[in-house]
């Protein structure tokens, strides 16, 4: 179970920087727990990016996951302290904040894990077992690692946002165009296949794919620039 959060409550606001599709109806109804469709959708939304950022903080898929889970538990703990606040911060500053200390917990967990197995005795069915998946790259991995409390997980993190922006805009996008129109644009723009070979692969003509790429692409900056202005869907 995670702590406490550190420091005084940081509210929601709908700034520039609210790029994931946070709804204010959302994150109030976050605040019954008993609601499970909405704590679905909030987990849906963001634990690929809080487990995204904890591996490159330097941690384990495992240990990643354990933070997935408990700056889940940590948001349901505190999400009654939201208010729309403009000069108190964002929503993604509060999360960062959450998922900075529970990835500074597992670095810490797995600290007290390497002393206590120092302090053991060597035995031989504990030296001749196998090694989980994990076990091989715990010290080179704890070696790498940057500081949790540091600016290169803030980096990590607007690096992973925008990530995230991006694939949020891109499966809207997605539901609005024809699935042809979206098929020439991912393999012309986001796989990058010259125009006549996608021409030539789906019996389309030249124009066709030139067409599709302009009609998704302005689409998807659309769609893009308004979840980094509002953070509304």
């Amino acid at each position: 179970m995670c702590g406490t959060l550190e420091g005084a409550p940081v509210a929601m606001t709908n700034q520039s920087d609210e790029f994931l599709p946070t709804r204010l109806s959302l994150l109030g109804r976050l605040k019954d727990w008993a609601d499970q469709r909405s704590w679905q959708e909030f987990f849906d939304t963001y634990h690929r990016l809080i487990h995204r950022v904890a591996i490159k903080a330097g941690l384990t898929a495992s240990e990643a996951q354990d933070v997935v889970q408990e700056t889940v538990v940590a948001v349901a703990q505190h999400i009654a302290e939201f208010r729309a606040d403009v000069a108190r911060g964002s929503f993604k500053a509060w999360l960062l904040q959450i998922t900075r200390r529970r990835i500074a917990d597992q670095f810490e967990k797995r600290a007290r894990d390497a002393r206590l197995a120092a302090a053991l005795p060597p035995a031989a069915d504990v030296r001749s077992r196998p090694r989980g998946p994990d076990e091989g790259t715990r010290t080179a991995t704890l070696d790498r690692v940057p500081d949790p409390a540091g600016i290169e997980l803030e980096h990590q993190w607007e690096e992973e946002w925008r990530k995230h922006v991006l694939e949020a805009a891109t499966a809207r996008v997605k539901a609005q165009v024809s699935a042809k129109q979206f098929q020439i644009f991912e393999l012309s723009v986001l796989r990058e296949w010259p125009v006549t070979k996608v021409a030539r692969t789906l019996g389309v003509s030249v124009a066709s794919v030139y067409l599709a790429r302009h009609r998704v692409g302005s689409r998807l900056r659309k769609e893009t620039r308004r979840l980094e202005a509002s953070g509304r869907p």
